[in-house]
């Protein structure tokens, strides 16, 4: 795995885990935000070629 594969990864990891306490937290303007991120991340990765298994 490359670097660059790894990396964005290991980002919609990341925010999958940040979007998943703003909303147990109840901060529905941030899991708005983290829900636009984790969007923007997946469709980068489709468009290299990443594959990205739902959490």
């Amino acid at each position: 795995m490359d670097a660059f594969t790894a990396g964005l990864l290991q980002r919609i990891s990341a925010t999958q885990s940040d979007l998943s306490k703003a909303r147990e937290t109840g901060d529905d303007y941030l899991a708005d935000v983290e829900q636009a991120e984790l969007e923007d991340l997946q469709r980068l990765a489709a468009e290299h070629g990443v594959p990205v298994t739902a959490a």
